[in-house]
């Protein structure tokens, strides 16, 4: 762990979900982060998860924003409720770090951003995974020319749905869940890391079954209401040119299968899981017709965290930090917009846009993100 020449930032987490210990074991190397409190709707479990991890204090939500030693909220409630608690923290006067998605329309996420803006706050949202080894190493071949001119990308993610294994999938069948915005912001923070803004999508989706079974844990044979769609295909355009086809889905009866390529005037490349920060990456070697791994020039080592902290490092230093809200906002209106284009039938021309975050030194030790 390297020196940091910073105080540390003090955050405080709302909700102590499933994702949370990522959070907590991750964050861990960075010295510029403090977890001080934890807060959840079932105080019990804030508890429960104070004592596991040694943090401070456990309370409520409201006694967590009205904290004066609080100054950067960590949110990890369920998607319908990240608008409304990340305002809350940002009227509190806290800055506010959010689970992906960042809201589930671009209307509200833009309500997010317009109170950071006023109150002169910074917002950062997951993924962070484009900050690991393998999404960054990625970016670098493509800077450094490693298969010429881009010219399109491929994503692809199908499984069978999340309600064999998850304990309460509910949440990811209701307007805001599905493939697209439960597993989208993976891949498309990916697209935006190696391309910038995306201009125009064209979809079409489907809603394959009106109702799943849940397979595992206290509510196995619970019956759930699908109220988005669960297969959506499209392209979207990117403002430099590429193309980039997408399929999401839920419906899809084999294993989880992943898979993010670019496609270059030189060469392709298979890019590692988005929802991983490590991962191997393959390149066609075109004289010899075959693909050859390429090892990783960015840690993979990394966690859940990484933005958090990259963060931190802008709250204090005043530069930039890489998984912010304007990126998060794009990334909603593209997803909506796979929604809008398959309703209407026709292609949506995008309104957002934001800049190509930038990358991370190349050889980062783990626990350093003060440049």
């Amino acid at each position: 762990m390297s020196k940091n020449p910073f105080l540390p930032v003090r955050v405080g987490m709302i909700g102590c979900g499933t994702i949370s210990a990522a959070y907590f074991k991750h964050c861990k190397p960075f010295n510029i982060l403090q977890i001080q409190a934890v807060a959840d709707l079932d105080l019990k479990r804030a508890q429960e998860k104070a004592k596991e991890y040694n943090i401070p204090k456990a309370c409520s939500v409201k006694e967590m924003l009205k904290d004066p030693e609080i100054e950067l909220i960590l949110n990890l409630t369920i998607p319908q409720a990240h608008v409304q608690v990340n305002l809350d923290a940002l009227r509190a006067g806290k800055h506010v770090y959010s689970e992906k998605p960042f809201s589930l329309n671009v209307a509200d996420g833009q309500k997010v951003l317009t109170e950071a803006k006023k109150r002169k706050l910074l917002v950062g949202c997951a993924p962070d995974t484009v900050l690991g080894g393998g999404i960054q190493s990625c970016r670098k071949l493509i800077d450094d020319g490693a298969i010429g001119q881009t010219v399109g990308a491929t994503v692809k993610f199908l499984c069978s749905g999340p309600e064999s294994w998850h304990p309460n999938p509910g949440f990811l069948y209701k307007h805001g869940g599905g493939p697209m915005f439960d597993m989208g912001p993976y891949y498309l923070s990916s697209l935006i890391t190696f391309f910038g803004s995306a201009k125009k999508v064209s979809a079409m989706n489907r809603t394959t079954y009106p109702k799943r079974t849940i397979g595992s844990g206290p509510l196995k044979g619970k019956k759930i209401r699908v109220e988005t769609p669960t297969y959506l295909s499209g392209v979207i355009e990117f403002s430099n040119g590429v193309l980039a086809t997408v399929t999401m889905s839920f419906d899809a009866a084999f294993p989880y299968t992943p898979s993010l390529e670019v496609y270059g005037s030189k060469s392709s490349m298979v890019c590692p899981d988005p929802n991983n920060f490590n991962g191997e990456i393959q390149l066609w070697s075109q004289p010899e017709y075959k693909w050859s791994a390429v090892p990783l020039t960015h840690n993979g080592e990394v966690g859940r965290g990484i933005g958090l902290a990259d963060m931190a490092y802008a709250i204090r230093s005043g530069r930039p930090h890489r998984a912010n809200g304007e990126l998060a906002l794009h990334v909603v209106e593209i997803m909506e917009a796979f929604h809008i284009s398959a309703s209407k039938e026709k292609p949506v021309y995008l309104k957002t846009s934001c800049k190509r975050p930038a990358s991370l030194p190349s050889g980062l030790e783990i626990g350093k993100l003060d440049s």
